[in-house]
């Protein structure tokens, strides 16, 4: 940045003593997955001991829903509505607000490096949280400039003059405070269309979070966060990428593919209905052949004939239309992965995790394509959680819990001011804004 930014600030008398400690969250809270196959909803609390207990629970089919983002209003309308209700059913209670994941508006990931001045003498003076939200407040203004909307902005370390490699900074003495910062931005529009779906649920947005970090935070384990891991959400249409090192979220991305498109490619090679070229897959899918693919014959309705009509195809073209899709998905990941430079930080760890990643075989052809170790990962235990809920496709709702109980929020002590615009989409805007 060309022009360094100042603040005058009065004279301190010593470093303040600022208070970093993040107290349960009281009450009840509602998470909300919005995804293209499913839609989950969970209603928890934090129980005394600073545990998460699950009160209600719904899922039900995605419908108006296509690569992430709301394309039928009515349709989410009526899909939202029900699961929700059902969970606060069980939960009974009824929610004002909600988190919800961010996979609409084609979200991004950036770096930035900012300089602030304290405007400080010689000696410097120590760093106060007003320092850490004007830093907070220029990246945001970064990813304006270009022309998007941030919805996370967390910095990934900070640097007091001469001294590197600082996690706070403040109470800390500088005249200069440099951060790198990680910023997730996503356009407007997306946001303007997922809020607006929400109000005509009668809900309101607590908190926009990123589908693969709350992926993340559900499935990886500590060490695996620490020392660095890559965690790759397969949904039904859109693949989520999130790379952790040293605890935080470096990097995120994005490839419009996911196992809808799988169960299109076999609709359209077996000229069969897509219910059942989705039963098929779920099924005989794999994507690694075998010496009795050619042997074994499955049945299949032809598209417009009468069902006692079944035609029979080896089992070998089943995974021969599977296979280049996932292939290619993977392929995607591995160009992604490589052009955020970010590879040697994000150590020698992949876990797979959403519903599409169940297919027979797909853990051994993701290590041969991406060139690291891969497990399956499945959400973290949470009391009071159903069964069905602990699969690989509940790993995004289950770490919004996360999210909501404290977790994972770089600096959420940090307040930020907020504008005075009004309407619901200023509203929106600077709700998005002020949230780190």
């Amino acid at each position: 940045m060309n022009d360094m930014p100042h603040r005058v600030l009065g004279h301190e008398t010593g470093p303040p003593e600022p208070d970093r400690s993040r107290p349960h969250r009281s009450g009840t809270f509602g998470v909300l997955d919005i995804g293209t196959t499913k839609i989950a909803c969970l209603i928890a609390r934090v129980d005394s001991d600073g545990e998460i207990r699950v009160l209600g629970c719904d899922w039900r089919q995605g419908l108006g829903i296509r690569g992430g983002s709301i394309v039928d209003l009515e349709k989410a309308e009526r899909a939202i509505r029900a699961c929700v209700g059902q969970a606060e059913n069980m939960a009974d209670t009824r929610l004002r607000a909600v988190i919800v994941n961010l996979t609409c508006g084609q979200p991004d990931s950036h770096i930035y490096n900012v300089k602030w001045s304290l405007d400080a003498p010689a000696e410097g003076r120590p760093v106060t949280d007003q320092d850490v939200r004007e830093v907070l407040r220029e990246g945001r203004e970064l990813s304006r400039a270009a022309g998007r909307e941030p919805v996370h902005v967390m910095p990934l370390k900070f640097s007091l003059d001469n001294t590197d490699h600082v996690v706070d900074p403040r109470g800390l003495y500088c005249s200069v405070l440099d951060a790198r910062l990680h910023a997730i931005d996503v356009s407007s529009s997306g946001l303007r269309s997922l809020e607006a779906c929400l109000q005509r649920c009668d809900l309101e947005i607590e908190s926009i979070v990123s589908a693969p970090m709350a992926a993340g935070l559900s499935t990886l384990v500590e060490d695996e966060r620490e020392i660095g891991a890559t965690v790759i959400d397969m949904g039904g249409g859109t693949t989520n990428v999130a790379s952790f090192f040293e605890t935080q979220l470096i990097h995120t991305a994005q490839v419009r593919m996911g196992g809808l498109h799988v169960t299109s490619d076999l609709a359209k090679g077996l000229s069969t209905p897509l219910a059942h070229a989705e039963r098929l897959k779920t099924l005989w899918g794999n994507v690694e052949t075998s010496p009795d693919d050619e042997r074994d014959m499955l049945p299949v309705p032809r598209v417009g004939e009468a069902d006692h009509h079944l035609a029979k195809v080896p089992r070998s073209m089943v995974v021969n239309i599977i296979r280049p899709r996932i292939e290619e998905t993977f392929e995607k990941i591995r160009d992604k992965l490589a052009e955020s430079g970010l590879s040697h930080a994000t150590g020698n760890r992949i876990v797979l995790t959403g519903g599409a990643c169940q297919l027979a075989g797909l853990p051994h052809l993701a290590s041969r394509i991406l060139g690291h170790d891969v497990r399956v990962g499945r959400p973290l235990p949470v009391r009071g959680m159903p069964e069905i809920f602990t699969g690989p496709a509940f790993a995004t709702v289950t770490g919004l819990l996360t999210w909501a109980a404290g977790e994972g929020g770089a600096f959420q002590n940090v307040e930020t001011g907020r504008g005075a615009r009004n309407g619901w989409f200023h509203r929106l805007v600077n709700f998005i804004r002020d949230r780190v």
